[in-house]
């Protein structure tokens, strides 16, 4: 590991002589400087991970200094050290961006300790910027499609605002990274970003996870919990698939976008929250008002500013732009070469109708980056339903004209259709439901809805 670089900055010879030894010894590599002027020639030239600075110098002294090095470098931490420490010192200097100030004369694991300190607090602010720009990387909308671009239009008018946003679309066409985007170009975007899948909580304990619960208000609650609206106080809140809440749920939710305060279970206490909503659903919702399964007054609340995903089928432009796109990340992720892919793959993907939609899309390519030997992926390695004509999403005329004609309705039909569809899918994948759930993009809860309306089981289509 390389050794950190240490920049001492003092017009005393003796000093410097003495730090050098000090550091030298604990490990670290030392640069001297007699002058601010030199100084800040050497922070420009050697690059060092830490500055230690004195104060009182002829010519430049050490504020002004501080002041280049933070216009320099605002990440570079600066301990500024003074034998002519007051308090109105210090504090200009924590005021102008030091990490730390050391009065002389000062003992050796004095000054040890702040710079551990300084060097642990940077990497941990190197670290954080790295990950939140993989995330970003990871989560980035791609495309240029109108469909797209109308979306991204709508993502640039919401964000700014506090207003709810209620993003519809079918599963898999990325309505998570239109949350994340708005809440990254958001006023909060530094807060938390609190994301619930409604679906995957079973109804008994959806009210516990998003309001919180005291110890001992019901069987189980061994200890107090935060609930996800608390926990998102100042920062925004994704309650994904929110058409599967309960109606008592919805009844919470509504007063939370109301009156901005929670009650955790056992609590007669009201909590005040300050927490921006983004709801998410691939259910026609007002169909649901119809069947009298959702609050009419709640999606007037959530759908404030609606935005429709278009599924991946109606933007097929967009799609060798995102096949290369997790080319480059999976094969970042799985420490593989990137491999290339040729036209007649890239055509065949193109014209797959992912019914899936951007999920399946994600999970194919990644399949193909894993179990591809060559460094080259062609059309051959791509799955029979992709690589076929009549595969995939095109399946659902499959029944034929005369089969067709035997089903007296539209829904009959469809419902045929999607039957033919998931029995196909459990067999692909060996009847592993959570497995298939994934990769035809639906929560596994409505997966197991489906097996149950439709009868379907193993045993019998197996």
């Amino acid at each position: 590991m390389p050794k950190s670089r240490i920049l001492v900055i003092d017009d005393e010879s003796a000093i410097r002589d003495s730090l050098r030894m000090t550091l030298e010894y604990e490990g670290y590599e030392f640069i001297g400087a007699a002058t601010g002027q030199e100084g800040l020639t050497l922070a420009e030239r050697e690059a060092p991970d830490l500055v230690l600075l004195d104060v009182k110098m002829p010519g430049m002294d050490g504020i002004e200094v501080l002041e280049r090095l933070r216009n320099m470098n605002e990440s570079l931490p600066v301990v500024v050290v003074s034998g002519h420490g007051t308090i109105s010192t210090a504090v200009e200097a924590t005021k102008k961006g030091a990490f730390d100030f050391i009065e002389k004369p000062f003992a050796s694991e004095r000054v040890l300790v702040s710079l551990r300190n300084a060097l642990d607090s940077r990497q941990l602010r190197d670290e954080n910027r790295t990950l939140k720009k993989a995330v970003e990387v990871r989560h980035q909308m791609i495309g240029e499609s109108a469909g797209l671009r109308q979306v991204m239009a709508a993502v640039a008018r919401a964000a700014p605002t506090n207003a709810t946003v209620l993003i519809q679309g079918e599963s898999g066409v990325g309505k998570e990274l239109v949350a994340r985007t708005i809440h990254r170009n958001s006023l909060r975007s530094r807060e938390r970003f609190v994301q619930v899948n409604c679906a995957a909580i079973p109804e008994e304990l959806i009210e516990s996870e998003l309001f919180g619960h005291e110890k001992g208000s019901f069987t189980g609650a061994t200890e107090k919990q935060v609930g996800k609206f608390e926990q998102a106080d100042r920062g925004t809140i994704f309650l994904d698939e929110v058409g599967d809440m309960s109606a008592k749920t919805q009844a919470k939710v509504l007063r939370v976008l109301q009156e901005g305060e929670v009650e955790r279970l056992g609590s007669a206490r009201t909590i005040k929250v300050d927490v921006r909503v983004i709801a998410a659903t691939n259910k026609n919702l007002e169909e649901e008002i119809e069947k009298g399964h959702f609050r009419e007054d709640l999606y007037f609340r959530l759908a404030v500013i609606p935005i429709q995903v278009p599924p991946l089928r109606e933007r097929p432009e967009d799609i060798a732009q995102l096949v290369r796109h997790y080319v480059d990340s999976f094969s970042r992720e799985n420490n593989v070469r990137p491999k290339r892919i040729t036209q007649a793959a890239l055509d065949a993907l193109g014209r797959y109708r992912w019914k899936g939609n951007i999920r399946e899309l994600r999970n194919t390519v990644e399949r193909l980056i894993i179990m591809t030997g060559a460094d080259t992926i062609d059309l051959p390695d791509l799955p029979d339903s992709v690589r076929s004509p009549s595969g995939g999403g095109r399946s659902t005329a499959a029944a034929g004209d005369g089969d067709a004609a035997k089903l007296g309705t539209l829904r009959e039909f469809k419902e045929n259709a999607e039957r033919m569809f998931l029995v196909g899918k459990l067999r692909e994948n060996g009847w592993n439901i959570s497995k298939t759930a994934e990769v035809i993009g639906t929560p596994r809860s409505n997966l197991y809805k489906k097996l149950e309306q439709y009868q379907i089981s193993q045993e019998t289509d197996g």
